[in-house]
């Protein structure tokens, strides 16, 4: 019979979980979240709730916050693939504030979770670090966030992500389903690729068995790699959206819809009215390479591309037609791509193409 005086404690560490990993981390990533702070946001980071002051709406008529919640999908596993961790935090926030700027919400602040087998200081530093990134390009704070460990349920190099962001929009310049009308015409702001949406796709037709290819430059993408490519952060036009409702007037944007998963298909018809189609053009804009080799490698059909992919239009705006020349001036005017696309119809609330 055993004598439990003689037994060795077993601590939380020997678990596998080092709570000084996790300090270090937190002091490793201090500078990166600050740099993300707004005036409103109170305290520092550590605390048990982030702080942000909602002073600033008292100026708002009638404010209404909106919310979105995401992940990076499997996109993460490219980038586990080529050890390169510093950009996938930027998908992260793309995914959600691109979310609510389509309803012309200003995005306020963000917070990330990161689940990880093992905590390294060095791989938050680069995780939570792009998470920062992001949060500077679309003008939110990032006020707090998780980085748990889960040994024995996860590999110790294996993380996933998710986030959450909150904004705010005044009730009577929100942009809605409602406001769109028949003759309205459909612009297209420039994806930078796949974005977050598709890798599993992706990954089984071009990265499986080939993944020493990846890190190889290749002449039809202009010397980059697969991996360059595929790891290209998604775009974030939070800002540039905010610049253009600024600069032109009231009622010259309808509606937006943010191309995410389900491509061009399954998410232009959300940001139309039951009586109306969009009549797109795909011949309009020329589609980046990567999603001429997907098909290709994939045998898919221009449709089903179509409804996976955003085929290089990672945000669609429903503009008013004699204002449309001046929101896609005002969008080139703070460097973005944009391309007249399509027209909304008479119809039942479908995409519908035009080749």
């Amino acid at each position: 019979m055993s004598d439990d005086s003689e037994k060795k404690p077993f601590t939380y560490r020997d678990a596998g979980v080092d709570t000084q990993a996790g300090a270090r981390s937190v002091e490793a990533i201090r500078d990166a979240v600050r740099s993300t702070y707004r005036p409103e946001v109170i305290g520092d980071i550590g605390g048990f709730g982030g702080l942000f002051s909602a002073a600033s709406l008292r100026e708002m008529k009638d404010p209404v916050l909106v919310s979105a919640t995401d992940g990076v999908g499997t996109k993460i596993e490219i980038a586990k693939a080529l050890g390169r961790h510093d950009t996938v935090g930027i998908d992260l926030v793309a995914m959600c504030v691109n979310d609510i700027a389509v309803t012309g919400a200003e995005p306020l602040f963000f917070l990330d979770y990161i689940a990880i087998g093992r905590l390294v200081p060095e791989a938050a530093e680069q995780l939570v670090g792009g998470v920062a990134a992001g949060c500077r390009a679309a003008g939110c704070a990032l006020i707090g966030g998780e980085m748990a460990e889960h040994p024995g349920v996860m590999g110790e190099s294996d993380y996933d992500m998710s986030g959450f962001c909150v904004g705010v929009v005044e009730r009577d310049r929100m942009l809605q389903p409602a406001s769109v009308r028949k003759g309205d015409v459909i612009l297209g702001l420039a994806s930078s690729g796949p974005h977050s949406n598709g890798y599993s796709l992706i990954r089984r037709v071009l990265v499986e068995g080939r993944e020493e290819a990846l890190s190889l430059p290749r002449v039809d993408f202009g010397g980059r790699s697969l991996g360059d490519v595929l790891l290209e952060p998604t775009r974030i036009y939070a800002k540039a959206i905010r610049h253009v409702l600024q600069a032109v007037p009231d009622g010259s944007v309808r509606a937006m819809a943010h191309i995410t998963g389900g491509g061009i298909t399954e998410n232009l018809d959300r940001a139309l009215p039951d009586d109306c189609d969009a009549l797109i053009a795909l011949r309009a804009w020329r589609s980046p390479r990567i999603f001429d080799v997907i098909a290709e490698e994939a045998s898919l059909p221009a449709e089903e591309m179509c409804r996976t992919f955003n085929m290089g239009i990672g945000m669609a705006v429903i503009a008013e037609r004699r204002r449309a020349a001046d929101v896609a001036a005002a969008f080139r005017q703070i460097g973005e791509s944009v391309f007249e696309i399509g027209e909304v119809i008479e119809g039942q609330g479908k995409v519908v193409y035009e080749r």
